[in-house]
């Protein structure tokens, strides 16, 4: 139980530090620091509380109950690999909050920072410890999602908002790529649990579904770490905050698809197709990462393109067939973590004191910055890979893994060249950031006078620093432990052998490393001419352009082919867009009956009864006379219209179906409404000189309407007759009927489906709605009509706004003022019954939907006679916003407290309470379920109530510019 809560806190803790951090002022810089802070250094506890199990070989597991039927459960494990990596999350999170609280401006609102920020930790930290495949998919989705908000902070500037898009873009296809993957792999394995996956490498590469599985792993990994060709987004995010920057590229968001590959390695790794797909993308990312970082100009730049050829050095070694390449590209993992963020912060420091991050314009820095020059001295040392530090180590193991590769590939062969050369670029891109910023004479030119930043904000930078100083004198006592474990939670127990000795005897790894520290530092020699001039992009690859290219394609996506689809199907009424829709319908169901055959079932058909066929002609006679008067009067269509759902109510009554015949009662009525408060704002009719009758276009229209409409109804009647004909394999109304007591609580059926074993897609029927009532919300605040497009009867000309909207300070609204009153009266009993129908739902007709109706119908009476003036003084009261809020919140904690009794998601509890007097009365959970709903109803009528009585002032002085206008 303590394992558990401990994962769970893991992932939770970060979430709700995001929340309080969003409802923070923006001017609260302090508090949301230490908020931040605070919860980084109790995730970073809690990952130390785990070292003892982890490192005694357990593996801490977490599984609260989700759909058991379905075999989908929430599962949180943590191994040593998940260990070391949810360490780094938390470790260097905790750096970069304290970086952050002095790097971010007065003028930012810095709690969205840290909101953001926490968010996004919460989001990795969910993707190291997911034990469930398709979890781990929800997770790496949420670390696209919030690494766009953070690239994005600084909205007001275009690059931010181009990086966040194309970060978001090329990520986020991937994260779609690697839920495919995960769901072949689950179709192979037959299960989704991570351990489970895990012991069946042989059944997942044996498999005819490998290669389709393993490219669209490949794509998700490799979209996420930047690899080629997907690599061109990481620079663009450069536009971040410099904190984001530093935790992106050190432990979290591109380090999440190499982390994704080890964990995989077991079960995936090991074919030819690996080693091509894998290998090769890392090889020629880590050759063209670091060949294009020696020429940017931009400090972050140039580390943006540095964190790319070290992501391909991890993957060139996770893509080759070798477990001590798979140790290689751990270690590697912590050491980039180390020097790669003490690099940004302290390229922050560089700009944040100097008000520039350009090379060609910094020099001399070492003289009045020289604890910040010595600082990024040695990370940019240990990024080189010098010896005694911790970079040299890893590159080392790289070096011999190069050596040692065997196969029949050419890619194999080239791997020793191709290191020494990646290497000496490595060297040189280091050189130059280091003498490029602090040495030289003074620079004179610069925005702001350089001087040291403060003393906690260079705290982080002097930590991570340490560690790579630590790490690369005495590897085995620092790091060892740590490195072991991880690979242990990789390999298993096999875990071969390797040295972390800093000496390992003159031997060819050895010489490597010397001559790629020559040729890095002759390289930079050679192009200090180049870099001094104002050449554009590095030689070879100057007319290469992948921006560019995405930039292309997206313009062809997405204004190109756009604008031509739009141009065929669209269109601005909604007639079109409507027939399209039911002609694809119409024709899928068509396709499918003369693909599977079509006919009527086994079982004799009932006789109908004629008063029952007169209901449906009265019905039929309704929805005709509707699309009749469309064309002439909106109003009288309406009124019709509503004739129809009234026929269809009296239709579920008549087969015995209460809940059901006043749901449509209720929903029928606030919809009519609505739709007849918003009927002034269509725009007018056009109306041609002369016109009597239907002329041959229209009637051509109509036709074609009569005949989609005759078609898709037939063949929605022949389907359901087909179904009712049939005997079904099971008779689920009795498993319903059998389980509704005893297992939900209630004997009214319909309702304990919706709120309890059905409950999962009400709760998803709801943040519809919700979203469909904001949408509704904007949409109508933001709209202007135009005079010319506004209908104006004519007794509103001639009467002015009161009679339409019943204002009572008008003459002609004095008849409304006896309605008024008895509508005053009546509004208390209208809340009453809607009480009444929610406490008696789960037993008799009702329910919280239809109560919440009720409680929608008795507002709108009030504003339909009342007018704007009673919406202006009561209906913002009420907060429709907070209505919404608060039944979604109810809904949802519903079902996640079920998780404190250990019970599935939205598992319903129920009981009896002995109340006085009254005595026993049966008790739900569900019934806390259903005021949600009803809370949720009743705040998304009244938000597009708000939005109409808002539009309507605008409405009404439309109108009066409109009459005078005539």
């Amino acid at each position: 139980m303590a394992d558990a809560l401990l994962l769970i806190a893991l992932v939770g803790l970060p979430f709700i530090g995001a929340i309080l951090a969003g409802l923070l002022p923006a001017h609260a810089r302090d508090t949301a620091s230490a908020l931040a802070g605070g919860v980084t250094l109790i995730c970073l506890t809690l990952v130390w509380m785990a070292y003892p199990g982890v490192s005694a070989g357990e593996i801490l597991r977490a599984e609260i109950p989700w759909m058991p039927g379905q075999g989908l459960n929430l599962t949180l494990r943590m191994d040593g690999f998940a260990w070391l990596f949810a360490g780094m999350v938390s470790g260097i999170g905790a750096l970069v909050v304290l970086y952050a609280r002095y790097y971010m401006s007065e003028e930012d609102p810095v709690p969205r920072f840290f909101a953001f920020l926490l968010a996004f930790m919460g989001a990795m930290m969910g993707v190291v410890i997911s034990g469930n495949l398709i979890q781990l998919a929800f997770f790496w989705e949420l670390t696209s999602l919030f690494s766009f908000l953070l690239i994005g902070y600084w909205h007001h500037t275009a690059a931010a908002r181009d990086g966040a898009r194309m970060a978001l873009t090329i990520t986020g296809a991937g994260g779609l790529a690697l839920f495919g993957g995960v769901l072949l792999i689950g179709h192979i394995v037959g299960s989704y649990d991570l351990d489970t996956v895990l012991t069946a490498g042989n059944l997942i590469r044996e498999h005819a579904l490998y290669l389709p599985a393993l490219l669209l792993v490949a794509f998700g990994a490799l979209t996420k770490s930047a690899q080629f060709p997907f690599h061109f987004w990481l620079p663009r995010a450069m536009a971040a905050p410099t904190p984001v920057s530093a935790y992106l590229h050190s432990a979290t968001l591109v380090k999440a698809g190499v982390f994704l590959l080890a964990r995989l390695w077991p079960v995936m790794a090991g074919t030819d197709a690996w080693t091509w797909i894998i290998g090769l993308a890392g090889l020629i990312t880590m050759l063209v990462g670091a060949y294009i970082a020696i020429f940017q100009n931009d400090l972050k730049g140039l580390l943006a393109y540095s964190t790319i050829s070290h992501l391909g050095l991890i993957t060139l070694l996770l893509g080759l067939k070798s477990e001590l390449a798979l140790v290689a590209a751990v270690f590697h993992i912590i050491n980039h973590a180390a020097f790669k963020c003490s690099l940004f912060m302290a390229a922050g420091i560089i700009d944040h004191e100097t008000g520039t991050r350009d090379i060609r314009r910094l020099s001399g820095l070492n003289q009045t910055m020289p604890f910040t020059a010595r600082l990024a001295g040695v990370a940019a040392a240990a990024m080189a890979g010098v010896p005694l530090l911790n970079g040299f180590l890893s590159k080392e193991m790289f070096f011999a893994e190069a050596l040692s590769a065997q196969g029949e590939f050419s890619l194999l062969t080239i791997l020793p060249v191709a290191a020494m050369a990646a290497s000496a670029f490595s060297v040189a891109y280091s050189l130059r950031f280091i003498h490029g910023a602090f040495f030289g004479p003074p620079a004179t030119d610069l925005p702001r006078s350089p001087h040291e930043p403060a003393g906690w904000m260079r705290f982080p930078v002097e930590i991570l620093v340490l560690v790579c100083i630590m790490i690369g004198l005495l590897p085995a006592a620092t790091v060892g432990p740590y490195l072991a474990l991880a690979v242990r939670g990789v390999l298993g127990a096999e875990v071969p052998y390797y040295s972390l000795a800093v000496w390992h005897g003159f031997n060819l790894p050895l010489l490597m490393s010397v001559i790629a520290l020559a040729g890095g530092v002759l390289l930079y020699r050679l192009l200090q001419g180049y870099l001094r001039s104002d050449a554009d992009g590095p030689p070879l690859l100057r007319g290469v352009d992948a921006e560019r290219i995405f930039e292309r394609v997206m313009v062809f996506l997405s204004w190109r082919l756009a604008r031509r689809l739009e141009n065929i199907f669209g269109t601005r009424r909604l007639q079109p867009q409507l027939r399209l829709i039911v002609g694809i319908a119409l024709f899928g169901g068509v396709s499918a009956v003369l693909w599977r055959g079509f006919g009527p079932g086994n079982l004799p058909a009932t006789p109908m009864d004629p008063v029952l066929v007169l209901i449906w002609l009265v019905g039929a006679a309704f929805a005709l006379g509707t699309a009749w008067q469309a064309k002439f009067h909106r109003l009288a269509a309406v009124i019709l219209l509503g004739g129809v759902g009234l026929v269809v109510c009296l239709t579920f009554v008549w087969f015995s179906a209460p809940d059901l015949a006043l749901t449509q009662l209720t929903v029928e009525v606030v919809t009519t409404v609505l739709l007849v408060l918003g009927l002034r704002w269509l725009p007018q009719r056009r109306k041609v000189p002369g016109e009597r009758g239907l002329d041959v276009l229209s009637l051509r229209r109509r036709l074609r309407d009569l005949t989609l409409a005759i078609g898709s109804g037939a063949g929605l009647a022949a389907l359901s007759y087909a179904v009712m004909t049939r005997t079904p394999p099971e008779l689920l109304a009795q498993h319903f009927l059998e389980r509704a007591y005893t297992e939900g609580g209630g004997t009214n059926v319909v309702n304990v489906i919706l709120v309890d074993f059905r409950g999962f897609d009400t709760l998803g029927e709801i943040f519809v709605v919700a979203a469909v009532a904001l949408t509704t919300y904007a949409l109508l605040r933001r709209f202007r009509p135009a005079p010319d497009s506004v209908e104006v009867p004519e007794q509103q000309r001639d009467q002015g706004d009161g009679a339409l909207h019943g204002d009572a300070t008008t003459p002609t609204a004095d008849w409304l003022l006896v309605p008024f009153t008895l509508s005053r009266l009546l509004f208390p009993v209208m809340l009453i019954v809607a009480v009444f129908l929610l406490l008696r739902g789960h037993d008799l007709p009702g329910g919280g939907f239809s109560a919440g109706m009720i409680v929608a119908i008795a507002i709108l009476l009030m504003y339909m006679i009342g007018g704007t003036d009673w919406t202006e003084d009561h209906l913002h009261m009420l907060r429709p916003q907070r209505w919404l809020g608060f039944g979604l919140l109810l809904a949802a904690g519903t079902g996640l407290a079920a998780w404190i009794f250990g019970r599935p998601f939205l598992t319903t509890y129920f009981a009896y309470a002995e109340l006085p007097i009254i005595g026993k009365i049966p008790m739900a959970s569900a019934l806390i379920f259903d005021i949600g709903v009803f809370a949720l109803v009743v705040g998304a009528t009244l938000l597009m109530l708000v939005a109409l009585a808002h539009q309507s002032v605008r409405g009404q002085r439309a109108a009066e510019r409109a009459t005078g206008d005539r």
